[in-house]
């Protein structure tokens, strides 16, 4: 009876095991640690199966695996017996599906994940997700490029995920939207608390070529480099360095935008207050260059007050030379104050005027009628400019090379850089301009011809040509003309064919023009002359006399 009730047993034991469903290949099954032998720990996932996995699959990326004998744990079954009867389990596998449903609902819902970097790969760095790896650009580790991401290795942290195809086993995430997320929560809130005009305490953090990046403590501000200095600053690095704590003033601040301005000299007394003061008008002060320009040089009076000296003050001499010629940055020199703008914040300042006008001084040198000497600098169609002391040249008209002729006939007989003699015949030191004579050199024949001659005097001259419109005559090498109706009183007389080249003749001078180097002359003029001055010494109309007879006697008395 009881064989009969131990095989009804074993039957129903039997026919319940054969009820039982074996675990599908490719499930996650819940097993019980009952040895750990050999690197490896010897799970029992039921249904009479028992399975390896490797100790480091317990472990996180960093970490000592921890596993004891007794702990349950989920496994991964690959394969329900090997060709050693064993079941093929992957504890490693079993996280990773697990760690694959959690991420997807945390894509989903767009929370955070937290997972730690373990490995470097091309282009990035690969994460540890609880089980699931995951690909994290090298753009998304932080704000800011990352040079050394040694102190990230390991570290447990929170993750953002961009992307995720489990199909392809390919998860994206971003460490850097967290850091921007929090970021932006601490500077709104820094923002919240900046009002423009608060001086506040900051880092440097970067510089560039037009100003620096400055931490409030969680929101950078900009620094431009026109607001570090009242003076010029060429670059922030002459004043900053990264990492130094500055003291600045909030300029304006955009709470939409999260953008500050900064400033520095705001903190510091404005010297554009006292420069009318400190430097009056036409008062001399040295300064220094700080910059050079086409259209002119900054000169530096003191720190954060520059002035322009523009380049047509700059030299009383060198017109058109650009101001790098002239001076040079960081050179001192002496400068005039010329105009002030206090509003507009600019000076005007002249180089040249703390030198002597070269125009007055060479008056001074060589006054008018003064013989000079000097290198042919330019050759014109008007004339030629010759070089003197102190860098001016002189200019010498066409009318001024010669007393016969025509300039434009003679100036071909020079060459330049010929050194030439001249005589200084005008200086006008206000205009710049001084005028030279070369034909003066030789004296003016016209003058000594004409000196001592005056209007009405009879003088005696000799034909040296006959034209039809009258004669040509000279006197003491001055030549003039008489024209047809000069030659005589009587109309039957005025030809110029009765007279011949060298007749010697007196004339009356009628006109003397130094400036058109002309004498006018006349025979008729001497005749009428005679004639009024006979008429008074020896009668008029009203004696009865008739003028025969007083030419007859002005004759007689004569010889």
């Amino acid at each position: 009876m009881s064989q009969n009730a131990s095989m009804e047993e074993f039957e129903a034991l039997l026919q319940e095991s054969f009820e039982i469903d074996t675990p599908d290949e490719g499930s996650v099954v819940k097993g019980k640690v009952i040895a750990i032998e050999a690197g490896q720990a010897i799970i029992d996932v039921g249904y009479k199966m028992e399975g390896r996995v490797d100790l480091k699959e317990f472990a996180n990326p960093g970490e000592a695996p921890e596993i004891s004998v007794g702990d349950e744990v989920e496994v991964y079954l690959r394969q329900v017996e090997n060709a050693r009867g064993e079941a093929v389990i992957s504890r490693e596998m079993a996280r990773r599906e697990a760690a694959w449903d959690h991420l997807e609902k945390a894509y989903a819902d767009e929370n955070r994940v937290e997972g730690a970097i373990f490995g470097r790969v091309k282009g990035g760095f690969t994460v540890d997700l609880g089980g699931a790896v995951a690909f994290l650009p090298g753009s998304q580790v932080d704000v800011r490029p990352v040079r050394d991401a040694g102190p990230l290795m390991g570290l447990k942290q929170p993750f953002q995920i961009l992307k995720m195809d489990r199909r392809r086993g390919n998860i994206v995430v971003s460490r850097r939207a967290i850091l921007e997320e929090s970021r932006a929560e601490q500077r709104a809130e820094v923002i919240g608390k900046l009002n423009e005009g608060d001086a506040v305490d900051g880092v440097v953090k970067n510089i560039t070529e037009y100003g620096a990046f400055v931490d409030l403590g969680g929101v950078d501000g900009l620094l431009h480099v026109t607001d570090m200095a009242w003076r010029r600053v060429n670059h922030p690095s002459e004043i900053l360095a990264i990492g130094e704590t500055v003291k600045v003033q909030v300029i304006k601040v955009n709470k939409e935008t999260h953008r500050i301005s900064l400033g520095m000299k705001q903190l510091q007394e404005d010297p554009w207050e006292s420069v009318q003061a400190k430097f009056p008008l036409e008062s001399v002060h040295t300064g220094r260059v700080t910059n050079i320009t086409d259209y002119g040089a900054f000169v530096e009076l003191e720190a954060g007050v520059e002035g322009l000296v523009h380049v047509s003050e700059m030299s009383w001499t060198k017109k058109n030379v650009h101001p790098g010629k002239i001076v040079s940055t960081s050179q001192e020199v002496q400068v005039m104050v010329l105009e002030i703008d206090p509003a507009k914040r600019r000076v005007s300042l002249g180089l040249k005027q703390t030198m002597r006008n070269p125009w007055e001084v060479f008056e001074e040198k060589f006054p008018i009628g003064t013989e000079v000497e000097g290198e042919v600098k330019n050759i014109t169609e008007f004339g030629m400019f010759i070089g003197l002391d102190d860098d001016i040249d002189g200019m010498v008209h066409l009318s001024d090379l010669t007393w016969e002729g025509r300039g434009e006939d003679v100036i071909g007989n020079y060459h330049k850089g010929e050194m030439v003699r001249a005589v200084v015949t005008e200086i006008d030191a206000e205009k710049e301009r001084i005028s030279l004579s070369i034909k003066a050199l030789d004296g003016d024949p016209f003058a000594e011809a004409t000196s001592g001659v005056k209007r009405g005097t009879i003088v005696t001259v000799e034909v040296t040509a006959i034209e039809d419109g009258g004669i040509e005559v000279s006197y003491d090498g001055a030549k003039s003309f008489i024209r047809r109706s000069d030659l005589s009183r009587d109309r039957a007389e005025q030809r110029p064919e009765r007279f011949q080249v060298g007749d010697k003749l007196d004339v009356r001078v009628t006109n003397i023009d130094p400036k058109t180097r002309r004498l006018g002359l006349s025979i008729k003029a001497r005749e009428i002359a005679e004639e009024k001055e006979a008429v008074e010494q020896y009668g008029s109309s009203d004696s009865g006399a008739s003028l025969g007879d007083i030419l007859g006697a002005a004759l007689k008395t004569n010889d």
